[in-house]
């Protein structure tokens, strides 16, 4: 099910022409928009090129935070591998780690109990509004609207409260693993997270109170930074900057995984496709995160939270004490990890910036003979230029904001 953001003020037609600014120019000036640059959500260098103040074309450089993770993980156990893609979109760690344990689990042939399959879930939306917080604190800064940076961190916080608590860790909690999650929540997360989903209800209102009846807000969003639908299909533009575009690709209803086919909830899309429609599709997912939260909460089935399968799952704690077997295989795992047969899987999650994919290859070792992650900030960037071109250099910067890049997905 889709639905499209019924958004009040719809006069967003605003072409930037030389007369509009009261003057011509015949020089074509290039200039660096980084690779420091506090608008550019990392180290991106934008080679510009302008007239006067009009955008005429952008070439996005990138390799400046190359970490060389995917071949890194060539070297290590496969239940070594998740710490490191887990930091390559640093914001949306969970997603990473959910891909690649996809993809293995794949090639394992192994099944997720439906406790721990849920729990993904719960912890997957709430990264994906964690993420979407810390984009509108960010993006709204780059636009001048300070107050949000303020808000949207402030709130980001109570969803890594809860990271901490199932985890023990607010960042790269290393959570799932292949065969379900580490450990169960403790008690005290069910109400906490209730006590979270009521809070951002509200939040969410208090959001678009500030911003969707602030006129420069409007006017700096409305209008900005459109591409036509076709052209974002072309060049494999996925995320909210599709459904932005009034596009309703989202794989958690075209490839449902982990149970997402159980939950109750819409996918927002835009009818413009600009600027303004990509914030306010990103808000809308965000309380459509917190449904989907709520129902994985009413309906969280018993049972176990990881595979019963020793040979690829730790052993519980307790276990190790009392049996020879499970020590064994405790050894094993720790010192050789498991196997997994020779072949190839490529799984995909719909992560807050659109379609992350991630391709293992198996040679029936240990550890991976090569892993490749499609990340859709690197994708996603390629539009970029369509986006800005014909605009002027300020709303380039809100283009930039919108478009909500990750560079540790971009160089990995």
């Amino acid at each position: 099910m889709t639905e499209a953001l019924d958004v009040p003020y719809r006069e967003r037609e605003r072409s930037v022409t030389m007369e509009s600014i009261g003057e011509e120019h015949d020089e074509l000036l290039t200039i660096n928009i980084g690779p420091h640059h506090p608008a550019t959500h990392g180290v991106l260098r934008l080679l510009t090129t302008l007239e006067g103040e009009i955008v005429r074309d952008v070439t996005p450089i990138v390799g400046y935070v190359h970490t060389g993770i995917e071949k890194s993980c060539e070297d290590q156990q496969y239940w070594k591998v998740i710490p490191f893609v887990e930091r390559m979109d640093y914001l949306s760690y969970y997603f990473n780690a959910m891909a690649f344990c996809l993809a293995v689990e794949n090639l394992l042939d192994e099944e997720v109990p439906p406790r721990a399959q849920w729990l993904r879930v719960i912890h997957l939306e709430l990264n994906r509004i964690a993420s979407h917080l810390f984009w509108i604190a960010t993006g709204s800064l780059d636009i001048g609207a300070i107050t949000m940076l303020w808000w949207g961190c402030r709130d980001r916080d109570l969803a890594l409260d809860l990271f901490e608590m199932s985890g023990g860790q607010r960042f790269h909690t290393r959570y799932f693993q292949v065969g379900g999650v580490i450990e169960d929540i403790p008690p005290g997360f069910e109400e906490m997270t209730r006590k979270f989903i009521k809070t951002m209800y509200t939040r969410i209102e208090q959001y678009l109170s500030l911003l969707d009846r602030n006129e420069i807000w409007l006017q700096r969003t409305k209008g900005t930074g459109i591409v036509p639908l076709e052209t974002l299909l072309e060049l494999g533009v996925t995320g909210p900057l599709l459904r932005a575009a009034g596009h309703p690709w989202d794989l958690r209803k075209a490839m449902p995984d982990s149970g997402y086919e159980n939950f109750d909830f819409t996918v927002p899309v835009g009818t413009v496709g600009d600027n303004y429609d990509r914030f306010r599709v990103r808000v809308e997912e965000m309380r459509q995160s917190l449904r989907i939260v709520e129902q994985a909460l009413d309906g969280l089935p018993e049972g176990p939270y990881i595979t019963a399968n020793r040979k690829v799952a730790l052993p519980p704690r307790h276990e190790l004490a009392t049996s020879m077997e499970a020590l064994i295989h405790h050894f094993k795992l720790v010192t050789e990890g498991f196997r997994v047969p020779a072949g190839e899987s490529y799984a995909a999650v719909e992560s807050p910036r659109g379609e992350l994919g991630c391709y293992v290859l198996a040679d029936g070792s240990s550890k991976p003979a090569r892993v490749h992650v499609r990340d859709p900030s690197f994708v996603n960037l390629q539009a970029l230029p369509e986006m800005a071109r014909g605009h002027l250099l300020a709303d380039f910067i809100t283009c930039v904001a919108m478009l909500d890049p990750i560079l540790g997905g971009v160089d990995r």
